[in-house]
């Protein structure tokens, strides 16, 4: 497994969000590789000096081509870390920086994550996740660090100027992202943050 630092919107190395690449074994009837090994994680982990987190839950969405889902976090006392990884078809994987204080606030990585890629993001505590479907069908599986919590909750709109994400909507052939109701009001990173709504 390698474990790797993904570059911010504003070209700074971002601690904590890891893409990590699984070692593939694959010959003409097929490939073979460990989607999950708990000894692996962890030492990734403890090379980018975090902790070591457990996981609760294990989630499974499937999305139609152009549904973006997010951009979503949790506040105290419940923050949510993600293991993301997409097992059919292929979306577009963001992580936002909203730790306060943090000298990366407000940007972004994000990461290309497909079935034939077989790569998973890592999205620690601290960071708004969200993805946009960019096959056909895509189903996204994800292990999380706490129970979701309706009252921890809370959303960040997907293009929020502030955080200019380079979403990669040409697959979409001019259509519009399909949004939840919720999240197609959320609000924004600055009214978020004036209202102290961070972890």
């Amino acid at each position: 497994m390698q474990a790797e630092r993904l570059i911010t919107s504003g070209g700074l190395q971002l601690q904590g969000p890891l893409l990590i690449t699984p070692r593939v074994f694959g010959d003409d009837r097929g490939f073979f590789f460990e989607s999950w090994n708990q000894q692996a994680f962890a030492a990734a982990l403890e090379a980018d000096g975090q902790p070591v987190p457990p996981f609760v839950q294990d989630n499974h969405s499937r999305s139609s081509r152009g549904v973006l889902r997010g951009l979503h976090y949790q506040l105290p006392t419940h923050p949510q870390g993600k293991l993301v990884r997409c097992v059919l078809g292929e979306i577009f994987d963001v992580a936002v920086d909203i730790r306060r204080g943090s000298a990366t606030f407000g940007q972004w990585v994000g990461a290309h994550l497909s079935a034939s890629n077989h790569q998973q993001l890592w999205v620690p505590a601290g960071f708004a996740h969200g993805f946009l479907t960019l096959s056909e069908q895509a189903e996204v599986l994800y292990k999380t660090t706490d129970f979701w919590s309706r009252d921890c909750e809370r959303a960040i709109r997907w293009n929020d100027p502030q955080l200019a994400i380079g979403w990669p909507l040409e697959p979409l052939a001019g259509a519009q992202p399909q949004l939840s109701e919720k999240d197609a009001g959320a609000p924004l990173l600055a009214e978020l943050a004036a209202a102290d709504l961070f972890a």
